[in-house]
């Protein structure tokens, strides 16, 4: 096994702290038409509120790991998955990742568009979830087989364990709070009113099987789908613009996050009823966000923890409007609305004021050295 000091010998390096625009501007480009494309296909066939569209905004999470992966892979020399360096079997994820979007991307925008029976589009729905298991499998399978230090060269580190519990149980206790304050305020119920529940079982016991499912079982299963979000802005593009400077860096970072949804606020996403607000609003809220998962990041050195809190974050919100909890309103309301933001303001002030963000550059720009190099 070639030690990292060989690996790095072995292919041209840009210098360290040099931001390569160039190569950033192609993963933007790359990420935002293919995004882009497919929200002009859902606008064009009627919207959000036509059957299967969220499942090609689904799709549209893998394009940003998508994108980085293929220029890393195939056009950018200096990265550590660039085809001609030997990364070891760890790579073998990202190259089933590059599949796994294809066939996603093939079976449910093809479905969506193509005259085809309620069976094929059941089939092709199943797709995606079924392959980010079989890729989930994939990347626990080469853990195992491969160890930590190959997995870490290649960006696919898990992080301490520590941080997991640190960071998880904050996200949940933020939305539960929001809850708690739209209620408190008279923004949102203040009673649950559980969605419908299947004949012969009692709402309680549903409600707590539904919960443990959302928060623990749900982000793990999503865990590849959600990779494809965070491997491109956190993985990617945060580690080139943290060059600029961390706090600038990560700020910039959720200014592009949030304008990447714009297309999808427009057509009532997120803000229904509030489409020209709601495009400042989803800057502001991914900045915030953005510092979050950054601080995860640079902490633990683990994209797959981002991806967790990612999922997490999405099932937790999920899991409260199951339980009746959704605001009155999406703008004026703690949740995603303007108090939450001012929530999550506090919180980004907070963490940035913690020691990782005082540093410089980013954990996962090149392979990690080994502690014992040069002895």
């Amino acid at each position: 096994m070639l030690e990292v000091s060989q690996i790095a010998q072995q292919a041209p390096e840009s210098p360290r702290g040099k931001l390569n625009w160039r190569h950033v501007g192609a993963f933007l480009g790359l990420t935002f038409g293919l995004t882009w494309l497919l929200d002009l296909l859902i606008y064009l066939h009627g919207g959000l509120s036509m059957p299967g569209s969220l499942n090609v905004v689904q799709v549209q999470m893998l394009f940003p790991a998508f994108s980085a992966i293929l220029l890393q892979m195939f056009f950018f020399p200096e990265s550590f998955l660039y085809r001609k360096r030997p990364a070891g079997p760890g790579r073998w994820f990202y190259s089933a990742f590059l599949v796994f979007t294809v066939l996603s991307a093939l079976a449910v925008v093809g479905t969506y568009v193509g005259p085809v029976s309620e069976q094929v589009k059941l089939t092709a729905t199943i797709v995606p979830p079924a392959l980010a298991v079989a890729a989930l499998l994939l990347l626990l399978v080469l853990r195992l087989v491969a160890g930590h230090e190959a997995m870490s060269r290649v960006g696919l580190s898990w992080g301490n364990w520590r941080n997991w519990l640190l960071f998880a149980p904050g996200i949940v206790a933020f939305y539960v709070l929001q809850g708690v304050l739209n209620a408190l305020f008279g923004l949102g119920p203040v009673h649950s009113s559980i969605m419908p529940v299947p004949a012969g079982i009692s709402a309680t016991p549903y409600a707590v099987l539904i919960g443990v499912q959302s928060v623990l079982v749900a982000p793990l299963l999503a865990l590849v789908i959600v990779f494809g979000e965070e491997y491109g802005w956190r993985g990617y593009l945060q580690s080139e613009l943290l060059k600029l400077g961390r706090v600038r860096g990560v700020l910039l970072v959720g200014v592009v996050w949030g304008a990447w949804h714009w297309p999808l606020i427009l057509m009532g996403f997120s803000y229904p009823g509030y489409p020209l607000f709601g495009l400042l609003l989803t800057v502001l809220f991914t900045m915030g966000f953005a510092v979050v998962l950054g601080t995860a990041v640079l902490r633990s050195g683990s994209i797959l923890l981002a991806a967790y809190l990612h999922a997490l974050n999405d099932q937790t919100t999920a899991f409260l409007v199951f339980l009746g909890y959704k605001p009155f309103n999406p703008v004026f309301s703690f949740g995603v609305g303007i108090y939450a933001i001012a929530t999550l303001a506090l919180i980004t002030f907070l963490l940035l004021r913690t020691s990782v963000w005082r540093s410089s550059g980013s954990s996962l720009s090149s392979p990690p050295a080994r502690e014992d190099q040069g002895k």
